[in-house]
């Protein structure tokens, strides 16, 4: 099935970080809403080595046709070398809610 709306999770090294990326992304019409979940801790392996990291993490509501510029502006400006971005679908949700996140988002970004 088909999704005209996705949430996209982006983990962040700091508040600041995740502000400023959220900031950006409803600044250039790329996303809805985005939610920080701050004091997130993350346990993963990176280059061979165990980590644990202190992150927040972003929750951010788009359309899916606007993923591909969204990703492209949290490549550009996230500090990671290698940024978590993962798209998940929204199958279902409020119509109100989804109307509003579909006129709140332009195509391929604000100009």
């Amino acid at each position: 099935m088909s999704s005209d709306f996705c949430i996209v999770l982006a983990s962040c090294p700091d508040d600041e970080t995740a502000k400023t990326l959220a900031e950006g992304l409803i600044g250039h019409s790329l996303a809805a809403c985005v939610n920080i979940l701050p004091g997130m801790t993350s346990i993963y392996r990176w280059e061979g080595r165990l980590e644990r990291t202190r992150e927040s993490l972003l929750l951010i509501k788009t359309r899916t046709d606007c993923f591909s510029a969204l990703r492209d502006y949290l490549v550009a400006k996230h500090p990671y070398e290698v940024p978590e971005i993962v798209a998940v679908p929204i199958e279902a949700g409020l119509p109100a809610y989804l109307s509003w996140v579909d006129a709140s988002v332009a195509p391929g970004g604000a100009p």
